[in-house]
Parts: C-alpha cells; structure tokens; sequence
C-alpha cells in the first residue's frame, strides 16, 4: 500500500505551489510582519479544512487569546490599558485584511513599559520586609481576575505574588530539612529563620531572572505570539511556527534528544506535564506523570527560577540540558502538593517508542500484550521499520508462545502515521475499510486494507484512555465498528480527528527579501470511521469503561478552545466480524466486575479528589494557615497511597527471542523489570485478561 501520509502531504505541498502563489506577496511598501500575516491569512483562508469568517466575532477571539496569552495572570497591563485595547476588540478582522497591525504595535510597546513598570516594583516591595503573617490571600483564578486599576494596586498584586511563592519556597525547604534529619540522624537542620531568609532571597532571585528574561524577548517572538491568536482561532492545532521553534520541532522529530523525557504545555498556573516518553529519565525513575505541573527550575544546587507565567520555550530550555546534567523542579502534584524532584537529564532513546510484546500467564492460559507508544514510520525510507511491520512481527513472536488471547495497549498514544493504522487494522481483519478521510476541497477517501490475509484470528482487546488519540483513535474505532475488538478504557479517547500538514512561508516569496518567514501547521482533513462518525471531539467511546485519574479533568480535545466540531457522513461498506459468540456477555461480565471493585472505586474517588484540588484558587498568605492547607492536603492524599499498593496475580514473560538479547544486556534487562513491574501493578491489564478469560 502507498505511504498514505506521504502521497497527501506531497498533493497538499503540490496544491499550495499551483494554486497559492499565483499571488504576489512581494510589497516594498510593507514590512516582514505585514507581509508575514498577508500570507498567513492567505494560506488560511484558501487551505483550513474548515475556514472560518474573517469577522467580528474572530476579532473577538482574537483579542481575547491574545491578551491572554501575553498576560495571562493580570500582572502587567492596567484596566486603563485594557479599556484603550478594547476599541481593537471588534476591528482586528478589518485591520487584518488591510495589513494593518497597529493593535500589535500598541501592545507591544505597552507590555514592554509595563513589564519594566512592574520590575520596579517588585524592587520596592523587596526593599522592605517581606510579611509571612499577613491575613490576606491570593486569588489564583486568573480567568475571573480583573485588571488592576492603578499603581498601588499592582503594588498590591506583586506583594501576594512574592508572600506566595516564598511560603511555598519556605515550606518545601523546612520539609527537606526533615528529610535530610531522617537520612542523617547527625544532621542539624537549618533554623526556621535561616530558611525564611533563604526563601526570600529564592523569590527575589527568580524574580528578577523572570524580568532578565522577558527584557531578552525579541519583537519577533512577542509577533509570534500575535500570528498565533489568529491560527489558533481556526482549531487548536493550527499554528504559526517562527524560524527557531520549527528548527527546534524537526530536530525534536528525529527522535533522539538530550533532556528530561516529558512533553510539556504552558498553564496559566504553571507548565504542565502532558506526556511522559518512554527510556527517558522520568520515565526510567517514576518521578512525574501526566498533571504534574512544573513551578521552578533549579540547574543542579543554583537555585530555582520561577516559571509560571514563562514562555514555554523558554522554560523549555532552562529544563533540557546535557546529559548527565541535574536539574531540580518543583512540582505540583495533581493531588496538590508540592515537591522538589532531581532529574538528571540523559539521552532519551527512540528505542522505547518501539512496539514490545509479553506474555501473559493466568489460571494456565498464557495472553499476549502488545504495548505500541505510537504510530511511527520513517518517510525518508518507508522501507524501514514502522509500526505496522513491527506490530505484525510481535503478534507471530506470540502465536510462537501459544497465545490465547490479544491486548493491544494504546494508552497514552498519540497518534502518528496514518498508513501505519490501515496495515495494523488490517492485521485483524481480512480485508475492508479502516477510515474515511474528508479533505478541506471536500472528497472523501476510504482507506481499506486489501490483503486477505488476517494475521490474529483470536480474542482481541484494545486498551486505550483519555490520551489515546488520532491515530490511536481510528485503530480502536475501526475494530470497534467491526466488533472485532473490545475496547476498555476511560469515558472516552482524546477526540482528535483531524490532520495537519506544514507549510513553508517563504515559498509564496518570489524574492525574498525579509528574511526567513517560518511556516504553518494547517489542519487540512478529517477522520471519521468506517460507521460514518467522526472522531473528532468525541473521540472512541468506550465498550467498558473504567475509572483512571484523568476521568474528571480537562485533557482531551473537547476543552480545547476553537476545536472543531463532531459530525458525520456516510458509512463505509464493511462486513462485521462474525467470530465473537461470547461478545456482549464479556462486557456485560466486566462491567459487573468493575462496578464491584473496592481498588477501582478508590481510583475514582481519587480522581474527584483531584479535580476538586484543582477548583482550589484562594489561598492564604499566612504562614500557618498555608501550612496547614498543605498539611491537609497531604493527609488527604496519603488515603490514595493504596492505589500505589496494588499488585495482580498475573506472571509476565518475554517472548523467547527477546528474552535471548536481554541476557546479555544490562540496560535492556532493565527496562524489562522496569516494565513487568508496572504491568503487575497495572488493573487494567488483569481487568483485560479477564475480558479476554470470558470472550474464550
């Protein structure tokens, strides 16, 4: 089959330099920034799979996410400045088509005289004592949170910043104090005024790098900011990339890299973590997951440098690093409480992002478990290895091990090549339609896997959650609509249905004269199942849903601002798989299960726990009452420690050939440990070998 991927992106590139380019863009009269957001606009209007109206309304959002974006937290701009701002509010559509950026210019200039403004302040404030003892709070609801009307105001506003990020550094230092007492019975900790002077001088010190930081901003990054508020207004996934940061996503792309080993997204309360890679440092000692939010970032004993309100990119690089390099972050647990976590960064391996089997043993029966990280192929030599070639090279290494039954997990799985999805689904099926793809001209392709062939003819089930997404997606929904699999999982999968191709700016350019442009990411189709729906927003709806920490909060696509809607066109002609007597009654078996589970309930109950931890926004800036909000905190989570506890009767193994390379490697023996470990503790898994029990 041709490399679907490829072939589209290649039609898209090929449609791009016929049909965008017939305009000149080529404007002595107009600067780079001008003529930079002419194309942008262009190439949005011409290729979104779904354009939307130049209008008021977007100026609306526009200025909204912009705003947002730029001060977020309320810390800078008075509400003088915002009331001038606001007569832009329903004119940027207008000024957009006529090359007008003056909006940008005005805020622009203001920030910048606003960030030096609050530099000073902050000066003043700590050029007197700092009060740890006061009875006021902060109010961390940015959203709801009203501009400041004046000087003294800001004033007012940077003191409850300062007191509350210097109780917070107050607290964990008292806590390593005690730490260290415990390791070190000779130990004599730090006297609690020591450690409030340390923690002020912390404060002060990220403070004054965060302005250092901001002062080193160039115009251009700041503009990025501007074009990104418009992409971004057409779907969540459409985004303007300057120079660097696409230098920086291809040289990510190639899949090997010096750092931590998690992917990052900017909050307004910090920089959360929204995937953990696998063969990374955190991966490797179990120190982050998902929700974790990132506060600070310390290079080895220096001290921490606050990071909420940080351009992502930039705390980006204050966390990466070489190899064998520490960096400390203080981190807000998803159960709220807070902790300082030592990294020491090292090469992160694209070997863990393979596909990688187990068997399986339960009451005499032996299962396999396919783990696939994501749907990965090289497009420079589609020869190569890529998911599909190695997942049907896992599923012969355990019909060798005389398998019962198939789990094939996709949990946590982003997504990836789109040809990878048909020979993967095609493995399970003897031939028929796998996905459906809408283009932004409106035809619509049914992708079909041809081979007669079916690879595994046994009992299947698919893991997925609420992170599973794309690709994932339309694997999990193509086996459902066949009834061929069981899908077990959260509600529902992350609800991402759609496909984004790059474009290159500077191609519209027949001289360039303003130097490199950078490019967009477009969103340019749609996916929808075989039954005709989309997956997009709601995603792949579990057979049998089972309660996990992220069943409460804001992860998937749905809470995305601008996300595309879920609609549906016509199904696809496919025969359903007929071999599944003992379907429906293992699902009606594993919900019965499920429901009467004490572990499964206190799973659930830990994850409205942590949703309700995060509508927490008002604080107290006094030093006993914020510890004591953080000491009951503590207690309440230790109620979950027991989550941590669990462990299966299941005996995992690897397959044969795998386990005769794992004896003579140390660092692949490992990982193994590392990862039957976590299977053992993993209900999911026992709750799949019990569909797969039933489906028998």
């Amino acid at each position: 089959m041709k490399n679907i991927s490829a072939v589209l992106f290649l039609l898209f590139i090929s449609f791009a330099s016929c049909s965008f380019t017939s305009k000149n863009f080529n404007n002595p009269e107009k600067n780079k920034e001008q003529v930079l957001l002419e194309i942008v606009e262009h190439v949005l209007a011409r290729a979104h799979f779904s354009p939307i109206e130049i209008d008021d309304a977007f100026s609306k959002k526009v200025f909204k996410s912009y705003l947002k974006n730029i001060d977020g937290q309320k810390r800078y701009f008075l509400q003088s400045d915002f009331d001038e701002f606001k007569k832009y509010e329903t004119r940027l559509d207008d000024d957009l088509k006529n090359g007008d950026i003056s909006f940008f210019y005005l805020t622009y200039d203001r920030l910048k005289q606003r960030i030096k403004e609050a530099e000073g302040v902050t000066k003043v404030i700590f050029g007197k004592p700092i009060d740890l003892n006061s009875n006021e709070s902060i109010n961390t609801d940015y959203d709801n949170l009203s501009f400041v009307k004046n000087k003294t105001e800001l004033q007012t506003r940077w003191k409850e910043i300062i007191v509350f990020s210097t109780l917070s550094s107050f607290i964990t230092k008292q806590k390593e104090e005690v730490t260290k007492k415990e390791k070190d019975a000779k130990y004599e900790p730090k006297k609690d005024e020591e450690l409030r002077k340390e923690s002020i001088e912390a404060t002060q010190k990220t403070i004054s790098e965060m302005f250092n930081m901001y002062n080193d901003i160039t115009r251009e990054e700041w503009f990025s900011i501007f074009v990104n508020a418009i992409t971004e207004t057409f779907d969540p996934h459409s985004n303007y990339m300057a120079p660097d940061v696409k230098e920086g996503f291809d040289r990510d792309m190639s899949g090997k890299f010096e750092g931590i080993g998690a992917q990052l997204q900017k909050k307004t309360d910090g920089i959360a973590i929204t995937n953990v890679i696998l063969g990374g440092p955190v991966w490797k000692g179990k120190l982050l997951e998902v929700g974790d939010q990132i506060l600070k970032v310390g290079q080895g004993s220096a001290e921490p440098v606050d990071v909420v309100g940080m351009r992502l990119d930039d705390a980006v690089k204050l966390i990466k690093g070489p190899k064998g390099t520490e960096v400390r972050l203080t981190v807000k647990r998803v159960d709220g409480t807070i902790e300082v976590v030592p990294i020491i960064r090292d090469v992160v391996e694209i070997e863990e992002t393979y596909a990688k089997s187990v068997v399986i043993t339960a009451n005499g029966k032996r299962y396999g478990l396919i783990n696939l990280p994501k749907f990965y192929i090289d497009f420079e030599d589609v020869n190569q290895r890529n998911a599909a070639t190695d997942v049907a090279l896992e599923i012969e290494k355990l019909k060798k091990e005389n398998i019962d039954g198939l789990i094939v997990d996709l949990r946590s799985n982003g997504g990836g090549s789109l040809k990878t999805v048909v020979d993967i689904g095609g493995l399970f099926i003897p031939k028929g339609p796998i996905v459906q793809v809408k283009s932004s001209r409106g035809s619509r392709d049914v992708l079909s896997d041809n081979d007669p062939k079916t690879q595994w003819d046994g009992s299947l089930v698919i893991l997925t959650n609420e992170l599973s997404a794309s690709a994932s997606e339309i694997l999990a929904a193509a086996m459902q609509d066949y009834k061929r699999a069981i899908i077990i999982g959260g509600r529902q999968t992350f609800g991402k249905g759609t496909v984004q191709s790059f474009v290159d700016l500077n191609s519209f350019l027949r001289q360039n004269n303003y130097g490199d442009l950078g490019a967009v990411k477009i969103t340019i189709q749609k996916f929808y199942r075989v039954n005709g729906g989309s997956t997009q927003l709601k995603g792949v709806e579990s057979d049998v849903v089972v309660p996990d920490k992220y069943k409460y909060i804001d992860v998937g696509e749905r809470d995305m601002p601008n996300a595309m809607p879920w609609d549906k066109i016509e199904a696809a002609k496919f025969i359903p798989w007929t071999n599944n007597a003992n379907f429906e009654k293992a699902i009606e078996n594993s919900k019965k299960r499920i429901a009467e589970n004490a572990y499964l309930k206190l799973i659930d109950e830990n994850a409205q726990y942590v949703k309700q931890q995060q509508k927490e926004n008002v604080f107290p800036l006094n030093y006993e009452a914020y510890k004591k909000v953080i000491e009951k905190n503590e207690e309440q989570s230790k109620k979950f420690k027991a989550i941590s506890d669990y462990k299966s009767d299941l005996k995992f193994s690897s397959v044969a050939s795998d386990e005769a390379k794992i004896k003579t490697n140390e660092d692949l023996k490992l990982r193994r440990d590392r990862w039957h470990e976590s299977l053992q503790k993993d209900v999911y898994i026992d709750e799949a070998v019990k569909v797969l029990e039933d489906l028998n």
